[in-house]
């Protein structure tokens, strides 16, 4: 960006943290959830956690969709690069995540499956022109953000008839990830917290806008605000959804004015409905089975979904005993709740998927050395 540094000044953010002490009432609590991880880390890379008052704390939620990926599509990867002999093409945050019996993508990589890393859909298709005599699975996963490049490698895919190529869906969607945050029963088992407002998520609202918080905020009253990544926007953000919370509001409204516009990108929209459906529903790391929560190939460009194609089993696995990631995931939990956490599980050895991924909580806390702050501070519900 070429004028990032005018999101980092110094004196803006002091000015900005003194509005915020002016107007955040110090008889009440303000509970903001980050549901976008590249939120999370500006808020420990730039200490803004440090520069709020003790009563507005930021609670860090389901923002990465790595983290949220089950164990059990990790081991339907690995079925389908064991067991079918495919070329595997992957993200690179995906090669270390967890799945069971201790495996992982990058240990039967080691061990000799064809598992590669691309840098995006564009890859995977090239991989599949040049080995025609192998079948190529890209594993397709990501928010709304990654979705509509999803859908040009498959129309990309069926018009130059790539026979060899198929995807393994994972698109998850963030509206119905919120509303399950705040009412699904499953929470009181690991605890909750109260959330009284959202930022939200940059890159995702890039694609569907703003429009589709509108319904979210008045029927749960709790105001949104979409942020940008650079500390200074999290801030204003911040102070947005205080004054909004002050006056009772519960709106939606975009700090993120340079990217994100009302109704998003119409043509990537248009694009992801071409391809994509709705999933009955999705198992979410952390959050469970949610309704109407993902995507699905439509049937028309079923010889593409590798789900077809392989015949891919549903698998279900445990999550490693005495790991926080899912209670973390919800926000009812802190890294520094974790009995693992900067132990037996880091960035060198990680045993959750909060850890693997560079936008995870516990990837951020770990990173920024907040992995040194004792586990009963209050400074913020995850610092």
């Amino acid at each position: 960006m070429k004028y990032v540094n005018e999101f980092r000044q110094r004196s803006l953010a002091k000015n900005l943290a003194a509005a915020i002490k002016r107007e955040a009432d110090p008889g009440r609590q303000y509970n903001l959830m980050e549901f976008c991880g590249g939120h999370t880390h500006a808020i420990f890379r730039y200490g803004v956690q440090d520069l709020m008052p003790d009563n507005v704390r930021f609670v860090h939620g389901p923002g990465c969709p790595v983290c949220v990926l089950p164990i059990g599509r990790i081991d339907n990867a690995i079925h389908l690069a064991l067991e079918h002999d495919t070329i595997l093409c992957i993200y690179g945050d995906l090669l270390r995540v967890p799945a069971s019996k201790r495996q992982s993508l990058m240990k039967i990589k080691a061990s000799g499956a064809d598992v590669r890393m691309v840098y995006s859909t564009q890859d995977a298709l090239r991989i599949a022109r040049e080995t025609p005599d192998r079948e190529v699975v890209f594993f397709a996963i990501g928010f709304e953000t990654t979705t509509p490049a999803t859908a040009v490698a498959i129309r990309q895919a069926l018009a130059e008839k790539l026979e060899n190529f198929s995807v393994f869906c994972n698109h998850v969607l963030t509206p119905a990830a919120i509303q399950n945050i705040l009412e699904s029963p499953e929470v009181r088992e690991i605890g909750s917290v109260s959330i009284d407002g959202f930022f939200g998520p940059s890159h995702v609202s890039s694609i569907i806008g703003s429009r589709p918080y509108e319904f979210f905020a008045e029927e749960y009253q709790r105001p949104v605000v979409i942020a940008g990544f650079e500390p200074l926007d999290v801030m204003q953000s911040a102070l947005m959804l205080i004054r909004q919370l002050n006056e009772g509001r519960h709106e939606v409204e975009n700090e993120y004015t340079r990217v994100v516009t009302r109704d998003g990108n119409l043509k990537a929209q248009a694009l992801v409905a071409e391809v994509f459906e709705l999933r009955r529903s999705f198992e979410w790391r952390g959050l469970g089975l949610v309704p109407y929560s993902a995507l699905k190939i439509k049937s028309q460009f079923e010889a593409l979904d590798a789900e077809v194609r392989f015949d891919i089993p549903e698998a279900k696995a445990s999550e490693v005993k005495s790991c926080e990631c899912p209670a973390i995931l919800r926000g009812a939990k802190r890294p520094t709740d974790c009995k693992l956490f900067g132990k037996a599980c880091t960035p060198d050895n990680p045993l959750g998927s909060c850890m693997v991924s560079s936008e995870g909580a516990c990837a951020a806390y770990y990173s920024y050395g907040r992995f040194r702050q004792p586990a009963e501070s209050k400074r913020g519900v995850a610092a």
